[in-house]
């Protein structure tokens, strides 16, 4: 075992079990205390609540309070495990909700028979929320859960793995192709994955000003195409009417690689293939498709970016969904729409165009941080993200 492996086995255990808890808001130290906490004083904001449902977020934690939930099918870069085994992830949603916009966070792991029976367990829960965070389910299931919920739910309903990557990346990539002098509108894009994430990506790009005809999606089974007889309708939506059948045929000439697949699978020769200032985020979780020093030893003028840390240009989703959902619940907003998404991106954007400050330099250790090639996303860190993200969120709510 590695040392990491094994610092996060005792991070995880010590000095308690886990990564959260929950604690009493209101003081109760005393008889008078425990009588409003609890009987007879309860009983007031009971009928007020019976009275009226909106008086929930007037009296209770509702209104501040996520459901960060799974079935445990596609645990970050492990696959389908289950959902006891998805409860490490989901209690540090939670822990980031919480440390990034002061979001208070139940994880519920369902053992679920069925998709209909998860909805279901969802909805019937979902009274105690004031948000549904979806996370770690599977494509294509979790097209229609998302989708059944939104419908059937009055609080904001996110699914992180599609949406919240899908934000932090078209942030970046507006800022990419800012870099290297590139518009949206004109570039051919190749994206490599087609679950959740990679549709979600391509879904956004389009709204925000991207092409379809001009993205070419690809699989484990090659290039998506109208010929192919085993798309489902959420692939089928992006078949192209082309030759290419490869992922090496496909990026030749493309400006724009989106890896949200797995490791090593894109070659230096693929690279060295692609357009002039080449922009690629290869965003597969711990590996990516290829490293940037094989995007270096390929050619000189590429803008890159991971989902790791120790590289530059991390696509984080904590970037994006605990500050979207800060901004939902200050407009008391019924749904997370695509506007409100598109706000975020474009906010997330315009922060990484600014003086860094030298708090943020210090939690990084570094001299110095500027807008450019190594720096096209803010870093998590960065205090001034709760102070423009929401807003533009809760203004984009209407």
């Amino acid at each position: 075992m590695s040392p990491l492996n094994q610092q996060a086995l005792d991070y995880h255990e010590f000095p308690r079990p886990g990564k959260i808890s929950v604690e009493s808001s209101k003081p109760c130290a005393t008889q008078y205390e425990l009588s409003l906490a609890y009987t007879p004083g309860v009983a007031e904001p009971v009928r007020r609540i019976a009275e009226d449902p909106a008086n929930a977020y007037r009296y209770t934690a509702k209104g501040n309070l996520v459901a960060v939930i799974t079935d445990g099918t596609a645990i970050l870069g492990l696959g389908n495990l289950g959902p006891l085994a998805a409860k490490p992830v989901m209690e540090g949603k939670g822990v980031l909700f919480k440390r990034f916009a002061g979001i208070d966070v139940f994880d519920i792991e369902v053992q679920a028979p069925s998709v209909q029976a998860f909805i279901d367990t969802v909805v019937n829960i979902a009274p105690t929320f004031g948000g549904i965070n979806l996370e770690d389910i599977a494509a294509p299931h979790c097209f229609e859960i998302e989708a059944a919920l939104k419908a059937r739910l009055d609080i904001p309903v996110f699914h992180d793995d599609q949406h919240g990557t899908a934000v932090v990346m078209c942030a970046g990539l507006l800022n990419a192709l800012d870099v290297q002098g590139k518009r949206l509108e004109d570039i051919r894009l190749v994206c490599l994955g087609a679950g959740a994430a990679g549709l979600a990506c391509m879904r956004l790009l389009i709204a925000m000003g991207g092409r379809k005809e001009h993205m070419t999606l690809v699989d484990s089974k090659g290039v998506i195409h109208a010929g192919r007889a085993d798309l489902n309708a959420h692939k089928r939506e992006f078949a192209r009417d082309t030759e290419l059948r490869t992922l090496a045929e496909a990026m030749m000439g493309a400006d724009v690689f989106i890896g949200v697949s797995g490791p090593n699978l894109v070659t230096r020769a693929m690279v060295a293939a692609m357009a002039p200032r080449p922009i690629l985020f290869a965003m597969a979780n711990p590996d990516p498709e290829i490293t940037p020093a094989e995007v270096a030893a390929a050619r000189d003028d590429a803008v890159m970016a991971t989902g790791r840390s120790d590289y530059a240009n991390q696509v984080n989703n904590v970037l994006g969904f605990p500050y979207i959902f800060r901004g939902a619940f200050d407009a008391r907003a019924k749904a997370i729409t695509q506007p409100m998404m598109i706000a975020a991106a474009r906010a997330l954007a315009a922060l990484a165009r600014e003086p860094v400050p030298a708090e943020v330099l210090q939690a990084y250790n570094l001299e110095r941080l500027e807008f450019g090639r190594d720096y096209i996303l803010p870093k998590p860190f960065d205090p001034r993200l709760i102070e423009r993200i929401p807003p533009a969120v809760a203004a984009a709510a209407g």
